[in-house]
């Protein structure tokens, strides 16, 4: 019995504060402010959903910080080893020659060198993920605009709590009033309560208002900004595949040269066709002033090349080359012969025969003199 007793006195006072909202909220008596209980629900259900939409979307901008954050950590240990591999190639490719050839030097020279852009490329990617993406969110979750709202929402609903407990109040002190038949007193204490109910009412409008209107500009404001950053982090993954693709795509036409030059025959195939090597003369740099090329590498300055292939001289103006020496060109002429020295010998030997080197290490430097 008690327990229904209870109950039903929590009807009569829930009903009672109804009655009392819709007196104070304008549909009674002349205390009434102009707000309806259809617009205070109204705007009190608007301010629920501004909290949560706001209230999920820092969740999202907290997870994309932590993803992003993640994701920088591991890359960059992926650029350490990334770099160590470009060194250890770029070492094994200086420092190594091979008895058969040099192909997998220049191969490893070329990985080291890729993989090196690759790996700078990553860097540059995950700086950009940090400086575009992680740190502008992470100043969104943290933001002052973020938190002011959201006090001001906890307010309103601590002053809506409070406004409730009044209107019990006043409808028990009306109650009161009824059974009383006019004592003044009671009255009263009636009209301060009644009082005291307007100015809440009134005060949670104005800041039911503030909450709602400052709600709303921060979800605008991450709906627009966590998309930016969305799409700042598309386009630099996107950039860095972009750009990892051409130097792969590079790296991949080298190193298919230097298989074809494996599987190529021991000697090109145009030496045997060549005509004559120059005369004893021309090999000691006296050419005829009247003499013509068909291409203009007769005047080209002195540079270090690459013998790819053993070449036995016939006449005593060919110089004998061995596979992986270093030689001076000094004169390149249109019909295929080169004219230079090796291990302080010069001659004429076939252009093909060698390739040019921008860098050579000083060790085989000397052994062309």
């Amino acid at each position: 019995m008690d327990a229904i007793r209870k109950q039903a006195s929590r009807i009569r006072e829930q009903v009672a504060r109804q009655a009392v909202f819709k007196q104070f909220g304008g549909g009674g008596g002349g205390h009434g402010s102009g707000l309806s209980d259809d617009a205070e629900l109204h705007q009190h259900q608007k301010l629920e959903k501004l909290y949560i939409s706001t209230r999920a979307a820092k969740h999202y901008q907290r997870d994309i910080v932590r993803g992003v954050e993640g994701y920088i950590v591991t890359g960059s240990k992926q650029v350490e080893l990334g770099t160590k591999l470009s060194e250890d190639s770029r070492k094994y490719g200086s420092e190594n020659t091979c008895t058969n050839g040099n192909v997998l030097t220049r191969a490893a020279l070329s990985y080291g060198r890729a993989r090196a852009q690759m790996e700078k490329e990553r860097g540059n990617m995950l700086k950009a993920l940090g400086t575009q993406v992680a740190e502008p969110l992470r100043a969104l979750v943290l933001g002052a605009p973020l938190e002011d709202a959201r006090h001001l929402a906890q307010r309103y609903d601590r002053m809506r709590q409070e406004a409730e407990a009044q209107a019990t109040e006043v409808a028990r002190r009306q109650a009161k009033a009824r059974e009383s038949q006019g004592n003044p007193e009671i009255l009263m204490k009636l009209e301060s309560a009644e009082a005291k109910l307007q100015d809440l009412k009134s005060n949670m409008t104005t800041l039911g208002k503030e909450a709602a209107s400052a709600l709303s500009s921060v979800e605008d404001q991450q709906q627009k900004q966590t998309l930016e950053r969305l799409i700042s982090m598309v386009e630099s993954e996107r950039g860095y595949h972009q750009r990892v693709l051409q130097i792969l795509d590079q790296l991949e036409g080298e190193m298919t040269s230097e298989r074809q030059r494996i599987e190529a025959p021991t000697t090109p195939s145009s030496a045997a066709n060549m005509p004559p090597p120059p005369s004893y003369e021309e090999a000691n740099g006296v050419f005829a002033s009247s003499h013509t090329h068909d291409t203009p590498t007769d005047s080209m300055s002195y540079f270090l090349g690459e013998v790819l292939f053993p070449y036995h001289g016939v006449t005593n103006v060919e110089l004998s080359l061995s596979t992986g020496e270093y030689v001076v060109v000094r004169k390149v002429t249109g019909s295929g012969w080169a004219e230079g020295e090796c291990k302080g010998k010069a001659g004429w030997f076939p252009y093909e025969y060698i390739e040019r080197r921008e860098r050579v290490l000083a060790s085989k430097v000397s052994e062309v003199f």
